[in-house]
């Protein structure tokens, strides 16, 4: 005879399983939240780059030489800029500050920030030193550079990017980010307004630490000097 008992037992069995299966549910979408496509706040793989860090010295905004080559054994994120800038510039500026902050004390020690000019005619190292000033950039570790217009397009170049002018003369923007590792191989690329700081950090970090970086969706890309 099925009684009460029996009912209630197979109830407790049936809301047991449930809670189980819940249970396992959650843990296999939280491993896959693990995983998931970060989208556009993470950083995409480069393929194909030449020398980022090549044998050219620039000068940084206070008019100091700064070889490239100097640079080697510690990770390098840039940006490229122009002091004229209107609008995006100084939003990528900003994004790159919250990165400097969150990086602390370890900047200039374990890694370097570059701002590149892609105007080096009008950004000579008085311009640089003033927006970096008005910016509240000046931090150490963070370098403003400028140079010849060849020397910055030989550096663009080694990140696969052409320096160019609309046709009302204004300067082509570069909206994004690229860590480089110390050998000079560019890793990763951000979208630089919409890429996550703390992710940029993480990823430092490791490629500080020899570790592999993670990409968007989920590739691993070795951060090996």
């Amino acid at each position: 005879m099925f009684t009460i008992r029996n009912m209630l037992s197979a109830r407790t069995s049936w809301m047991a399983i449930t809670l189980v299966t819940a249970a396992i549910a959650s843990a296999i979408l939280g491993c896959h939240s693990q995983t998931e496509d970060l989208g556009e706040r993470a950083g995409f793989a480069v393929r194909d780059t030449s020398d980022c860090l090549p044998d050219v010295t620039l000068l940084d905004d206070r008019g100091q030489k700064v070889s490239l080559t100097s640079l080697r054994g510690k990770p390098v994120l840039f940006d490229f800029i122009y002091t004229s800038c209107p609008g995006e510039c100084l939003l990528l500026t900003q994004r790159m500050k919250r990165i400097a902050a969150l990086l602390g004390p370890a900047l200039g020690t374990k890694m370097y920030l570059v701002s590149l000019t892609v105007d080096p005619e009008h950004d000579q190292p008085q311009q640089l030193l003033a927006y970096a000033h008005n910016q509240g950039a000046e931090m150490s570790g963070w370098l403003f550079l400028t140079g010849t217009p060849a020397q910055i397009e030989t550096v663009m170049a080694g990140f696969n990017l052409i320096r160019q002018r609309e046709a009302d003369g204004t300067v082509d923007h570069v909206p994004e980010f690229f860590l480089v590792n110390g050998s000079g191989r560019a890793l990763l690329q951000y979208v630089g307004e919409k890429a996550d700081p703390e992710l940029v950090v993480r990823d430092i970090r490791r490629a500080a630490d020899g570790k592999a970086v993670t990409t968007s969706d989920g590739e691993k890309v070795a951060a090996s000097f």
